[in-house]
């Protein structure tokens, strides 16, 4: 998922608290081939606070083949504060366990960012501060979406209302408090080892799975709302397909781990698409088989002249399109892996 900058309003610190020692921050980045960002994001996370200069900066290379490593070589000769390490099992779940495990022994705080980004100055510091401040396990942030061509427009436009995510907290979100889950940004060391990282068997959604780890534990998640990082989504139905039925999975996935009671954003897709299925069959026998079709399909299309209207550009037509690619995918994923169990 790409992030981009966007102004970043620095986290408060209230009167007389203490701002986070940055030798005991350390930042994973997991990267395979992203030999086109990685450079200018590294870049973006040494600007913006003067103590980043005693941050240490690790990137986890999965085996890439496009000349990244090569620049990463490049990047540690030029910056005595950062280094890579190889990542042979490849996800980003393992990546940052790996970073944690082999730097993190003298540090308290890790920082998570993603290698096809561009993030805000000073971000990595005002995650730490804001991880001293609450006091909590971790601090994840809100994502605002942002698109460029027509589909990717409406993809963003769609995804951070509550038909698009079911209003998550971590989408566009804009008040701050204790949550559930978001997106990650900044983890307390100590609850990480206690509760052994990532589950590395997760190639999605091994975040939330964590999260639910992280509150039987008794720690606390902060979503920290000054703390703002713009994202761009998927820019074709059939990537936006990919990453929801993923999504799904992984959901299922976790949900069945832990035996955990589904929210009712994450049933919504998949009743939907049940209750259309009856519908295909009761359709041809009876009026009742179109009641919850017109309904869906009318939202839908309200949803999509609702975008067109508020942002004055016919890509917000799209926008429908785009939830029911996210609805009916999420839900075809997550019923694969409850009937594959």
């Amino acid at each position: 998922m790409a992030i981009h900058s966007r102004d970043l309003h620095t986290a408060s610190l209230t009167a007389g608290s203490r701002h986070a020692d940055p030798e005991q921050v350390i930042v994973a980045i997991p990267v395979l081939n992203e030999v086109d960002h990685i450079e200018n994001c590294v870049a973006s996370l040494m600007d913006g606070d003067d103590r980043l200069q005693c941050v240490r900066f690790f990137v986890a290379d999965g085996g890439s083949t496009d000349g990244t490593r090569a620049l990463l070589d490049a990047l540690k000769a030029r910056h005595a504060n950062f280094d890579w390490i190889d990542n042979p099992d490849r996800l980003q779940s393992a990546g940052i366990n790996l970073v944690a495990e082999l730097h993190g022994g003298d540090a308290s705080t890790l920082v998570r960012c993603d290698a096809h980004s561009i993030y805000p100055p000073g971000y990595v510091m005002s995650v730490a501060d804001s991880l001293l401040l609450w006091g909590s396990a971790s601090i994840v942030v809100p994502m605002d979406a942002v698109g460029e061509g027509c589909f990717e427009k409406a993809n963003a436009w769609i995804v951070d209302t509550p038909l698009g995510s079911g209003g998550s907290a971590h989408r566009g979100g804009a008040t701050s408090g204790f949550v559930d889950h978001g997106h990650h940004a900044g983890f307390d060391l100590a609850m990480f080892r206690k509760i052994d990282g990532y589950d590395e068997s997760f190639s999605h959604n091994e975040d939330a799975e964590y999260d639910t780890r992280v509150a039987a534990a008794g720690g606390q998640i902060y979503l920290d709302a000054d703390i703002r990082l713009a994202y761009r989504p998927r820019p074709t139905a059939r990537k936006l397909w990919r990453q929801y039925f993923n999504y799904g999975k992984g959901r299922a996935r976790t949900i069945l781990k832990h035996n955990v009671r589904p929210r009712p954003r994450q049933l919504f897709p998949v009743l939907s698409l049940l209750a259309l299925a009856g519908s295909a069959i009761l359709a041809p026998f009876t009026l009742l088989g179109w009641i919850y079709p017109a309904i869906y399909f009318g939202a839908l299309a309200a949803s999509s002249v609702w975008l067109m209207v508020r942002h004055r550009s016919a890509c917000g037509l799209l926008g429908g399109l785009a939830a029911l690619v996210m609805h009916v995918s999420w839900a075809f994923g997550f019923l694969k892996q409850v009937l594959s169990r």
